[in-house]
């Protein structure tokens, strides 16, 4: 019995991060198509340059 109850509260957990997860992204996703493109660039821009990546 308590192997049965160990493995529900994992799979429990699991759905919660996934759902989380799902929800995280929604909301990233739902926030970057509102914003105006140039905030977006900007955004990308200079995560670009604090990462060292050359963008230019």
């Amino acid at each position: 019995m308590t192997t049965l109850n160990q493995t529900a509260a994992k799979s429990s957990a699991g759905l919660l991060s996934i759902a989380f997860v799902a929800f995280v992204g929604a909301t990233v996703l739902f926030l970057a198509g509102h914003a105006q493109s140039a905030t977006l660039h900007d955004a990308a821009h200079d995560m670009r340059h604090a990462t060292g990546f050359p963008c230019h």
